[in-house]
């Protein structure tokens, strides 16, 4: 794989494919390049300042670290439980996030490639695309995410990085003035939010055979889960299924998460790749996010969604549903959901009233966990008596998901490479699967189509067969050096 001066300047997903001696893809490697480094420049700082800088890994899901590194504090100033008004807004707050994350990702992001069709011309295939052939969609896409940013701004006084959540509870309450307007707007939100449902799981009635087949791959599940089996986005204990829905590990308390999962360091990427302990790095990787978790609970706690899930289940006849394009439709069986328990907790009283904070017993370390947009999020902290936070351990959605994402690629790969050369429909076809995951990565971007992406095919003897770069600027390229197998 190349990487030049050039390239570290404007930062682009990289893809190696590995052929094995009979030509036929044996591995796929998606290189992240980008590093951060989060978790070395937070030790030092006051534990106090951290929920509100951390937010700084996602400006698409803020919300979730923030939440995430609260819940871990709250543990190290010994306020558990919360107060009853101090979960009821962050609560409001976590699913105003799922509301307004799913829906850009699904109606922003996805439903370009889902409309017009993964080998659609680039000039078509984007948000402005959707808005011209579909305008009805695309406005009810923007109008959800909008409900969903609205209730963030209530909840933490600003729609990107705001404040709401501190160690021990949170700052300010929701007025009646502003729970009344975002009670005014709730049944239209969930009218849309039913037929974003319906749209998903259309297109996989009409598209069977592609939905069920692209990305397709077996693999162990990870969520919270309720303490009685039901989904929960905010709190609850680790659940495990295996690739057939056998329960692994259940009831798993979040302070112990270190003794169920181990993470590996990998030379190729500055991503770490999680498993299971108990299963060792072969067997041990698993899923998270929307697909996980719709299959993982028992039931989810909210009228409409519980009927689409059983919908979602009775589609895989008796089986867990593992194609990656699944995770579209279970997406916005979440987004229903958010939206049901928003209307749930906009009728308790203890969003307008009651105490904000608590604090107990000091603790030197806390593990707050959360399931963000795209699965779960791990956040873990050692605090000195100092108040100066000594060790810092984050494993984010995106990263539980690497090995998956690695293994959605090779499937797609070993369908869609045609012989030696890499083609824009392979490109295409790459970026559909990652994106599926709804990783905070560039290739995950599809406002206009600009995605940058390099993908190097390597011979079993590690020689270079062919390498394209794909850029909003340039198009497709081939570097100069590249060996092209099926043009000598």
């Amino acid at each position: 794989m190349s990487f030049d001066l050039e390239t570290a300047a404007n930062p682009q997903d990289q893809v190696t494919l590995l052929l094995d001696k009979e030509n036929r893809v044996q591995q796929a490697r998606l290189h992240i390049v980008e590093f951060r480094g989060f978790e070395k420049f937070i030790e030092g700082r006051p534990y106090w300042e951290v929920p509100v800088m951390v937010q700084r890994l996602c400006g698409i899901c803020p919300v979730s670290h923030h939440l995430a590194a609260s819940k871990a504090f709250d543990r190290v100033i010994g306020a558990t439980p919360i107060t009853a008004s101090a979960e009821a807004v962050r609560r409001l707050m976590h699913y105003g996030q799922m509301l307004q994350s799913h829906a850009l990702h699904f109606f922003h992001l996805s439903s370009p490639d889902l409309l017009f069709g993964f080998d659609s011309a680039v000039a078509e295939r984007n948000i402005v695309g959707v808005a011209k052939a579909y305008p009805e969609i695309a406005k009810k896409g923007i109008l959800l995410r909008k409900y969903g940013q609205e209730i963030i701004r209530i909840t933490s006084g600003k729609r990107v990085h705001g404040t709401g959540a501190v160690p021990g509870g949170i700052n300010k309450l929701v007025t009646a003035a502003e729970r009344d307007k975002l009670r005014e707007e709730l049944p239209v939100m969930l009218e849309w939010a039913q037929e974003s449902v319906d749209i998903a799981k259309q297109l996989h009635g009409q598209n069977a055979p592609l939905y069920t087949e692209f990305g397709s791959f077996r693999s162990n599940l990870l969520s919270l889960v309720r303490a009685d089996g039901a989904m929960d986005l905010y709190d609850g204990v680790l659940r495990v299924r295996d690739a057939n829905g056998k329960v692994l590990f259940d009831g798993v308390n979040d302070q112990d998460y270190l003794e169920l999962i181990e993470e590996e360091v990998r030379s190729w990427s500055y991503m770490k790749f999680p498993h299971l302990r108990g299963l060792g790095r072969e067997l041990g990787w698993y899923r998270v996010g929307p697909l996980a978790r719709v299959q993982n609970c028992d039931f989810i706690p909210s009228p409409q969604a519980e009927v689409e899930r059983q919908a979602f289940v009775a589609w895989g006849q008796g089986e867990l549903v593992h194609a990656s394009l699944a995770y579209h439709w279970a997406r916005m069986i979440e987004m229903l959901h958010s939206v049901e328990v928003i209307g749930q907790l906009l009728d308790d009283p203890a969003l307008l009233s009651g105490d904000l904070l608590t604090t107990g017993k000091r603790q030197r370390s806390g593990v707050g966990i959360i399931e963000a947009p795209r699965g779960t999020l791990i956040h873990d902290y050692t605090v000195g008596d100092d108040d100066l936070v000594t060790h810092c351990n984050l494993i984010v959605s995106t990263t539980h998901n690497n090995q998956a994402m690695n293994e959605a690629v090779r499937s797609v790969a070993r369908d869609y490479l045609s012989g030696h050369e890499i083609t824009e429909g392979l490109l295409n076809h790459i970026e559909v699967a990652i994106r599926a995951y709804d990783p905070c990565l560039s290739c995950a971007t599809h406002a206009l189509g600009k995605m940058p992406l390099e993908v190097t095919l390597l011979s079993a003897d590690g020689s270079v067969v062919d390498q394209v770069l794909k850029s909003p600027e340039h198009g497709l390229t081939r570097p100069s050096g590249a060996v092209n197998a099926a043009l000598c």
